[in-house]
């Protein structure tokens, strides 16, 4: 369960930031990750729940922006979108595909304070 790292890496990341901006509370957070970057939604939530207490970001909502997965097909040069993994290219069949979006790591994109 690597959700706890990731947790206490984004907690350390918020209290880095409250030093520098001086803020109280923070009331959301929006996370952005690959569908394929192996984070499990509901197991980050539960962690950030459990490790944010007595924290500035004690009761903060939560928001994900999950990316898809997005492959590249060299047989018909197009980019489809996937919802599993590993697939042939939607458009032409074929399995001469390459991922090139959906495994990106674990970003925090929006930060809301009081």
């Amino acid at each position: 369960m690597h959700e706890v790292s990731l947790v206490q890496s984004l907690l350390d990341l918020i209290e880095e930031q409250r030093k520098i901006h001086d803020f109280s509370r923070v009331t959301s957070i929006t996370l952005s990750f690959g569908r394929l970057s192996c984070v499990e939604p509901q197991t980050l939530g539960f962690a950030f729940e459990i490790q944010s207490q007595s924290t500035v970001a004690e009761g903060a909502a939560l928001h994900f922006d999950i990316q898809p997965v997005v492959l590249y097909c060299f047989g018909c040069t197009r980019d489809s979108r996937i919802e599993k993994f590993p697939a042939d290219c939607s458009w032409c069949g074929s399995p001469e595909v390459v991922v090139v979006e959906g495994t990106e790591e674990l970003r925090l994109v929006e930060m809301d304070v009081e």
